[in-house]
């Protein structure tokens, strides 16, 4: 599935800054932003979960080094190695652990890459989730990234949630349960308030810009 063209976000930018104060405040603060595609399938999927809680330039060594090892990245060229191997290729015992999870659930049948595209975000989601070492957030990050799913929101996501607190200039950082609640006014777009969310967050990070209460601490 493509990514959402130019037109479509910014008309999706344009309706969550009219949905929400705190999105109105973003909209304002941020420049235009794009969609982040990566690849999909099996490969793709191994690439988002090697990458997972590392820096950007460590999930690129790691990827480099795993990928080289393994050869082709696909469930019978991953189960090739057992899981010792794979930690020689530089993944963590736990990753190491879900990959061959992953690979394994793929040649029993379990995951249909080829499918996703013909279900809806709840029935893709639950069959990711289905996998071990697959939790939502995995499973949203990849139908956005990967499959361009317009409405898809990780909430569970604690940049998002950080995002959204700044934005409103005040309060305690919003739990999962609140942000997915409060993300039900943002539907048809939510993948949009997503990126818009992380422009965000990642600009004040860098002290691009300041948040609108100069106290709130990130």
């Amino acid at each position: 599935m493509p990514a959402p063209s130019p037109a479509e976000l910014i008309a999706a930018r344009q309706a969550l800054a009219a949905a929400d104060p705190g999105l109105a405040v973003i909209d304002v603060a941020i420049p235009p932003v794009g969609w982040r595609s990566h690849e999909g399938g099996f490969r793709g999927l191994v690439a988002m979960i090697t990458g997972q809680q590392v820096s950007t330039h460590a999930a690129a060594a790691i990827w480099k080094r795993f990928s080289e090892g393994v050869g082709a990245v696909t469930p019978k060229g991953v189960l090739g190695f057992d899981e010792a191997a794979l930690k020689g290729f530089g993944l963590s015992t736990q990753k190491a652990r879900y990959v061959h999870g992953i690979a394994n659930a793929c040649e029993r049948g379990d995951c249909d890459f080829d499918g996703i595209a013909r279900m809806s975000d709840a029935e893709a989601v639950e069959m990711m989730i289905g996998m071990k070492g697959v939790g939502r957030w995995t499973a949203e990050l990849y139908l956005l990234f990967c499959e361009g799913r317009l409405d898809v929101f990780p909430a569970g996501d604690l940049a998002l949630q950080e995002g959204i607190r700044m934005a409103d200039g005040h309060g305690d950082r919003p739990t999962e349960k609140q942000l997915y609640a409060r993300a039900e006014a943002w539907r048809p777009y939510r993948g949009m308030a997503a990126h818009m969310l992380w422009a965000y967050y990642g600009m004040i990070k860098r002290r691009e810009i300041a948040p609108p209460n100069p106290a709130e601490t990130i």
